[in-house]
């Protein structure tokens, strides 16, 4: 007899390793969680017997899923995208229905089936997409606005369905009574949660958070979230109605973040033992059996999605490229869509058969999201001509705000430090061009006066246009290290002699950055606490000169290549350009004469300088060996005082 334990770690065991593997291919965690269920369940392997029992405790999962997505229902975040969300999202979800309403007609699929089938379908994945979209930096993007706006209307519409489902399973003749039985009870609990419950839950946080205990804090959250649900099902409704519910109230309190910290766990353990159920009821045999009804209905599906979004994104108003993107991201399925469908196999509104062809449907759909997204700028520069001419105008403002600049700095991206970067230089005299995708940064800064226009940094024509080939260096301001390698990928390829200064959140990734080639690596964890040991040391009353020293050193420690920018900062200087370490970049080609000549060498014949890194096939060493012999290609990062760095040049390209 199995135990409940050994389901447990059973289900662990499979998960971690599928999650992994699936991380691997570079394919999301979701599938990786169904394919678990495929083959534990019991038309495969057959280990979980209880499948009602796991069902039961999945639908935890769904609970808190739909409590997460209150959390994010932001009335004011609504109304500023209300166009997109109310508009664009709900021509959408309605114009899905609708194509799978008149197709079931003609296949002979129950109205009621269809329109819950239509729901599922018109899902797409709002974990997977919201995901990429940050990662790839296009958030702010035109057509990543539109993707999130239809995502967010996609989630709300979830909640209607959970009230339908139940009353669509009635027989026909009580549907329309217990619909409208259903949409009362809804409003009237509504109605009621939503005028008393902000007042309530106000005071009611308030009285938890002065307790300060995360316990207390936490259980709170749980009967909170627990108890609207319990509060619903008695009522006749959905437990999940009841978690949105829960969250929304919470989204309007100030304990907001706190919540969905502490939620966070639950919900993506309790979601990916949701989709192992799903999977569960899955049956390879079914599904081969009608491979080809499962073929023709993704090609259908994702044609269908496509055009509808494309469509609907022409009809308000966006450009023929972001149509097309937009509908690239937009046109597989969805995890809600696995919510309906699971709702549909309970309430037994379709055949099993249905079920299984709609849900490998999905899944295949899930499979091929990732790969669209990463070929969506390829497919629209092939396929939308006009495309061409607004990149090529793109790149155009870019090079107009470039113009006439020599030896600038490109700072890509213009946040927060962007912007103070930006003023830094402007204050040394030093030019800059800044990138950035907010377009609505871009141009209260541009009207403003400042350097940015809106370009995308890790496009190599883009930082071309910005004159990457008569700039001084490249400033990657934002903190994003899949980002930030492809940036310093097309510094290189163009400029490999030109330094690039990277921001980084953690000490881990310094290492991946070094080695794809950045010059420097500033990190926000060092430098913070240097910052605040710094301060802390000024107060106590250390004296200003050895908290400025004991800094220095830190930074020398830590910042190899860096040591010629901190040294002597507690010096006056008359001319601090004469005194100061710099660095230099010397390329060696082919007929430079310190070619097979070592770094002691070179040190020997230069005093002053010494070589703090040594660039080749792409590699960065920092504080190479002294026996080190320069080779055809290299880049050769000298530290020193310009005099003497002048002079170190001069050997290593016209020899001793």
């Amino acid at each position: 007899m199995t135990s409940t334990l050994d389901v447990i770690l059973l289900l662990l065991v499979v998960s971690v390793v599928a999650v992994m593997g699936f991380g691997k291919l570079k394919l999301p965690g979701e599938l990786a969680y169904l394919a678990v269920g495929a083959l534990l369940g019991p038309a495969a392997l057959n280990l979980i017997p209880d499948e009602e029992g796991a069902r039961g405790l999945a639908e935890f999962g769904v609970v808190f899923l739909m409590f997460t997505i209150g959390l994010e229902f932001s009335l004011p975040r609504l109304l500023s995208m209300k166009r997109v969300v109310f508009g664009l999202g709900a021509l959408q979800v309605g114009a899905s229905i609708a194509l799978t309403l008149l197709i079931g007609h003609f296949a002979g699929v129950p109205t009621g089936s269809a329109l819950v089938l239509g729901g599922a379908l018109a899902m797409s994945s709002t974990a997977l997409l919201s995901k990429l979209l940050i990662d790839r930096l296009e958030l702010d993007a035109a057509h990543g606005r539109m993707v999130m706006g239809v995502l967010l209307f996609q989630d709300l519409a979830v909640v209607p369905f959970l009230v339908l489902i139940p009353a669509l399973s009635e027989p026909p003749e009580q549907q329309l009574r217990v619909l409208a039985l259903a949409a009362v009870k809804a409003a009237l609990l509504l109605a009621v949660v939503l005028y008393l419950g902000q007042r309530i839950f106000a005071r009611w946080f308030l009285l938890v958070a002065r307790r300060r205990s995360s316990q207390l804090f936490m259980l709170n959250v749980l009967l909170v979230t627990l108890g609207l649900a319990w509060l619903t099902a008695k009522v006749g409704l959905s437990m999940a109605l009841g978690a949105f519910v829960a969250g929304m109230l919470i989204s309007e309190t100030e304990y907001r973040y706190r919540v969905e910290e502490h939620i966070k766990p639950f919900r993506d353990v309790l979601l990916g033992l949701f989709l192992v159920t799903v999977g569960m009821f899955l049956d390879v045999r079914v599904i081969l059996a009608h491979l080809p009804v499962v073929l023709g209905l993704l090609v259908l599906l994702m044609v269908a999605k496509f055009a509808v979004v494309a469509a609907a994104c022409r009809i308000f108003g966006a450009t023929a490229g972001n149509s097309v993107r937009t509908g690239l991201w937009l046109c597989a399925g969805g995890e809600f869509g696995f919510v309906l469908l699971s709702q549909m196999a309970a309430y037994k509104l379709s055949s099993p058969e249905h079920i299984q062809v709609a849900a490998a449907t999905l899944i295949l759909s899930l499979v091929l999201a990732p790969l669209l997204v990463v070929a969506s700028d390829r497919i629209v520069l092939r396929f939308v001509a006009s495309e061409w001419l607004l990149r090529s105008m793109e790149l155009t403002r870019v090079a107009a705000q470039s113009l006439g600049t020599e030896r600038h700095v490109i700072i890509c991206g213009y946040g927060r430090t962007g912007q103070l970067l930006a003023r830094f230089f402007e204050q040394e005299n030093l030019s800059s061009v800044a990138l950035d995708l907010d377009p609505d940064r871009v141009r209260e800064a541009a009207v403003a006066g400042e350097t940015v226009v809106y370009g995308d940094a890790a496009r190599r024509e883009t930082l071309i246009a910005a004159g990457l080939m008569r700039a001084s260096a490249v400033v990657i301001s934002y903190a994003d290290v899949a980002s930030a390698c492809r940036v310093i990928d097309a510094v290189r390829g163009a400029r490999p002699d030109l330094p690039v200064v990277v921001r980084a959140t953690e000490e881990s990734q310094l290492e991946r950055l070094s080695q794809e080639g950045a010059a420097a690596v500033v990190t926000d964890i060092f430098e913070s606490g240097i910052t605040l040991a710094s301060h802390t040391m000024a107060l106590v009353g250390v004296p200003l000169s050895r908290v400025v020293r004991r800094t220095r050193d830190i930074r020398n420690q830590r910042y190899a290549l860096m040591r010629g920018f901190f040294h002597g900062l507690s010096d006056a200087a008359d001319n601090p350009d004469a005194q100061l370490e710099r660095l230099r970049s010397v390329v060696l080609e082919s007929g430079a004469l310190g070619l097979g000549k070592s770094i002691a060498e070179l040190e020997s014949e230069a005093p002053g300088v010494r070589v703090s890194a040594v660039r080749r096939h792409g590699i960065r060493g920092v504080n190479p060996e002294r026996e080190l012999c320069f080779e055809d290609g290299d880049v050769v990062v000298l530290r020193g005082v310009p005099a003497a760095l002048a002079a170190a040049e001069d050997r290593l390209l016209q020899g001793w």
